[in-house]
């Protein structure tokens, strides 16, 4: 491995065993890359799959190319992987929670609203027609009521009034509700629809133009960190290093490194500074506010999927409700009885004839008919996925200062004769600090 490595970081291959070599090593690194980008632009960007295949084709062969003639490129890249353990590589796993969130969890909040508006709208049409039905029953109520007062009419034979039946206005012709109802109900499907559609592209867009800012600002960030360390003695050197143990030896100034330093580190130790940790709660409390939002999301998937269960089940269960017209109707007839009672003379009145009937009549609020989807249950595999993501993210913020660490130690193998003289920077700093104090 170490061979391998260090005709890797070498600036010139020193003969064709160790050019093939470096071929077939970018070649490997570019296979899996392009695999790993392909699978990145179809899963998490949703990108055409030709489309797709296109681009990482495109990618691996500019990469092996590119990893191939130029040695600082080599070195870039390399820094890349580390550097997925830090701030960057933490939006770029951040920005693929937030698409498998959005994707899986919102469509299925936006089903179960629909589940719990077809319960609606089925107990509105059931209720409704059973309703636009009892008026019926009010009719024939009142024809048969009606009969037995002309009946008693007649009967009389003194004074005939008009028809004694009840007139009612009744809507025997019920599609216009039904017209009314369907179109409320298209109307917020629409409006279902449009937001749903609008929280995938939306998402879509931003999850892309975060996912490709951040992998432009992970090169940028990495040749950054190059060009400072080839130009700048003093940045991010303040380790100490195998190179300046051995110049600390020579020089018989191994005292130098084995005072308490606050400012010295050893690349290989796990110590850290107190800014270092300081800065590693940081990011962990700033990832718990997203995880925070993230689980109100599938709160509220888990509190819609409870809902439409629920009314699902309870739609079914509805009980009928009887309805009972009772009608007593009772005629008498006396004779003269108003001047009878004020003569005080008896006076009795004969009955005509009874009237009682009742009438029964159902409200049916649900039916088998109507057309109710089941509630959709969440994914838990989603959620397993996104809880792994998080355990990954957590594990990168407290694992930044080693990934920078890695980065130096990178560095320096691609640039030794530079590290030399970093270390000889570094060896006259504190020498000259030592005979201050």
């Amino acid at each position: 491995v170490a061979d391998l490595w260090s005709i890797y970081s070498k600036p010139f291959p020193a003969n064709g065993r160790e050019l093939w070599t470096l071929f077939l090593q970018c070649s490997c690194i570019t296979v899996v890359i392009g695999g790993l980008f392909y699978n990145w632009m179809f899963a998490s960007l949703e990108y055409s799959w030709h489309l797709s295949v296109a681009m990482a084709v495109s990618f691996s062969l500019l990469l092996l190319l590119t990893l191939f003639l130029v040695h600082p490129a080599r070195c870039v890249f390399s820094m890349i992987m580390p550097t997925l353990g830090t701030k960057q590589g933490r939006k770029l796993l951040l920005s693929t929670c937030i698409m498998i969130v959005v994707v899986n969890v919102t469509p299925n909040i936006i089903s179960n609203i629909k589940t719990i508006l077809q319960v609606i709208k089925c107990i509105c049409k059931n209720s409704s027609e059973s309703l636009l039905n009892s008026t019926s029953l009010l009719e024939t109520a009142s024809w048969e009521f009606g009969d037995a007062i002309q009946e008693n009419i007649h009967s009389i034979n003194i004074y005939k009034p008009m028809n004694g039946h009840f007139q009612f206005s009744l809507l025997k012709n019920s599609s216009l509700i039904y017209q009314q109802m369907h179109l409320a109900g298209e109307k917020i499907r629409r409006d279902f629809l449009a937001v749903e559609v609008l929280v995938k592209d939306s998402v879509r867009v931003g999850n892309k133009l975060v996912a490709g800012f951040s992998v432009l600002y992970l090169c940028f960030e990495s040749s950054w960190y190059l060009k400072n360390y080839l130009t700048k003695l003093r940045f991010d050197n303040f380790y100490i290093t195998k190179k300046l143990e051995h110049l600390a030896v020579d020089r018989k100034a191994a005292h130098l490194l084995l005072g308490p330093s606050k400012n010295l580190i050893r690349p290989t130790g796990l110590k850290l500074s107190r800014e270092e940790v300081t800065l590693c709660l940081m990011q962990a409390v700033l990832l718990t506010v997203a995880l925070m939002l993230m689980l109100a999301v599938v709160a509220m998937d888990h509190f819609a999927f409870s809902m439409a269960d629920t009314a699902v089940r309870k739609a079914t269960q509805f009980s009928v409700v009887p309805i009972t017209l009772s009608i007593k109707y009772s005629a008498k007839v006396g004779v003269l009885p108003f001047l009878l009672k004020l003569l005080h003379l008896p006076h009795e009145e004969l009955p005509l004839q009874d009237f009682e009937r009742s009438y029964h009549h159902y409200l049916i609020f649900s039916s088998a008919h109507c057309g109710i989807s089941p509630a959709t249950p969440p994914n838990p595999s989603m959620l397993l996925v996104v809880g792994l993501l998080f355990c990954i993210l957590y594990a990168t913020a407290f694992l930044e200062t080693y990934a920078h660490r890695l980065c130096r130690k990178i560095t320096g193998s691609f640039f030794e004769s530079w590290e030399e003289k970093r270390a000889l920077y570094l060896y006259k700093k504190l020498s000259r600090k030592h005979k201050e104090e």
